[in-house]
């Protein structure tokens, strides 16, 4: 259970978006929100690790994830802070322990926060088998920043929901992982499934209580 009066903390994320180079849209909202599993899963995170305090604190309030961009030097900045960097096909994104939501490193606090838009240039194949599905919403216009957080969310509030054998299985796996747009008319549907749902805070971009991201546990026969 968790607390809107605990202290607040934050997950910070950082994306490499390099002028010339920038990662494909599907795949920075994926690489994401393996960056989340992997820092949830980390050694560091559980028990008496060294970032373990730090998870707990965000997780019993409000699990509030920001996404922030940098390339060139202000990357490599990034780099030399504690952290984890989890690469996909083309995108790069480095996840850090939780810090108090007015207590941001210098180096992540100076980078940017609003605007990060990134596309596709091809179509994203269908999800495979093993793979846990993750749903936008259709209906809901988000950057790309606020949409790898929202994923973010998904994945991990679907970590949570798993039993123990499941969770051990998919990070053995390496956290297989689809995002996708839900069809219209699915949506509806995924909403009343009873499958984790995120509903946003509506700190940024949309309203308080919009249902972003539905999250279904991998399957072998998909």
């Amino acid at each position: 259970m968790t607390s809107n009066d605990a202290p607040q903390f934050v997950l910070p994320l950082v994306v490499r978006v390099e002028r010339a180079q920038p990662p494909a849209r599907t795949d920075a909202l994926e690489t994401a929100a393996r960056a989340v599993l992997v820092m949830l899963s980390d050694d560091r995170s559980l028990g008496d690790g060294e970032w373990a305090g730090a998870v707990r604190a965000w997780e019993d309030a409000r699990i509030r994830k920001v996404v922030r961009r940098a390339r060139g030097a202000e990357w490599r900045r990034a780099e030399q802070l504690p952290g984890i960097t989890v690469t996909g096909a083309s995108a790069e994104v480095r996840v850090f322990p939780p810090v108090p939501l007015d207590g941001w490193p210098k180096e992540l606090a100076k980078l940017q926060v609003s605007g990060t838009e990134l596309d596709d240039p091809d179509e994203p194949a269908a999800a495979l088998p093993g793979q846990a599905l993750l749903r936008l919403n259709p209906e809901l216009r988000m950057s790309t920043g606020k949409e790898m957080a929202q994923v973010g969310h998904g994945a991990q509030l679907l970590w949570r929901a798993m039993p123990e054998e499941d969770r051990k299985a998919w990070r053995d796996a390496g956290f297989p992982l689809a995002v996708r747009t839900a069809d219209a008319g699915e949506w509806v549907r995924l909403t009343a499934s009873g499958l984790p749902l995120v509903r946003d805070a509506g700190f940024t971009e949309i309203a308080p209580g919009s249902c972003t991201v539905v999250a279904a546990f991998p399957r072998d026969d998909r």
